[in-house]
């Protein structure tokens, strides 16, 4: 144990509960720790557990620069260190490896250039989600798209099962924004939902809770009006199945469930 080159950790959306014990003895144990993490708790939490090695990777990101651009620079600046002999624990808030391409992209890089590398799981919003909206994603089933994917490579959604759209908060936008995102695919991403759900079916904007003793957003539209929830960079939409599930009664015969 502990003889990685590269280790991914999350520090859980709620960083004070959520972090895993495993997860801080990596962190006490690294050369140094590169971090991406969204409230200022977490921050201090990994500053004091590796005061000499804590290094934040949030002055990568520029106004309107592109993601992708940013993206990269962290995984050379990680590569870089493990290149140099150091053992590097990336942290990145939630579960690293949900919507975290540097830290699956790091793992990937540093295998392939003979390094041993692992990501360790941690608490995602999904996770959150399912407690606050208390549903049970084997219940019905589970999609899970990121929204402008989603948008605009053709996905197709079965609505008699729960439904999550991811980042409707930066919609269209691939570039960083400090403040408010221009969310300019709203139009054609309700155009498309309007296919399978009435305008009228009652849809969940979702954003867990990052500090202790907050209570998660969670606001309940009908589709229509989700331009008018509140949307914002962090939130995710969650549809409940508008149909119910249609049997194959044939294949309910065939394996003895009729």
């Amino acid at each position: 144990m502990f003889d990685e080159q590269l280790i991914v950790i999350g520090t859980g959306i709620r960083t004070v509960g959520q972090m895993t014990m495993e997860s801080v003895g990596w962190i006490k144990r690294a050369d140094k720790v590169l971090y991406i993490v969204s409230d200022p708790i977490a921050e201090e939490l990994i500053k004091s557990l590796n005061p000499d090695g804590a290094e934040s990777l949030f002055h990568l990101y520029g106004e309107n620069k592109p993601r992708i651009q940013t993206y990269h620079e962290m995984i050379e600046l990680a590569l870089g260190y493990v290149r140099g002999g150091k053992r590097v624990c990336m942290a990145a808030y939630g579960h690293p490896g949900v919507f975290a391409y540097p830290t699956h992209e790091s793992v990937r890089r540093a295998r392939a250039e003979g390094f041993k590398a692992r990501m360790l799981p941690g608490v995602s919003a999904e996770d959150c989600m399912f407690a606050d909206l208390n549903f049970d994603p084997a219940m019905a089933g589970c999609q899970s798209y990121e929204a402008t994917d989603f948008l605009v490579n053709g996905r197709q959604i079965d609505n008699t099962s729960n439904v999550i759209l991811w980042q409707i908060g930066v919609l269209g936008d691939t570039t960083f924004k400090a403040r408010a995102y221009d969310i300019k695919g709203m139009p054609q991403l309700l155009q498309k939902l309007y296919r399978y759900y009435s305008p009228y079916h009652d849809v969940y904007v979702y954003e867990a809770p990052i500090f202790p003793g907050v209570e998660p957003v969670i606001r309940k539209v009908p589709l229509y009006m989700l331009p008018q929830a509140g949307v914002s960079a962090i939130s995710t939409l969650y549809i409940p199945p508008s149909a119910p599930t249609r049997s194959d009664l044939a294949t309910v015969q065939a394996i003895g469930l009729a």
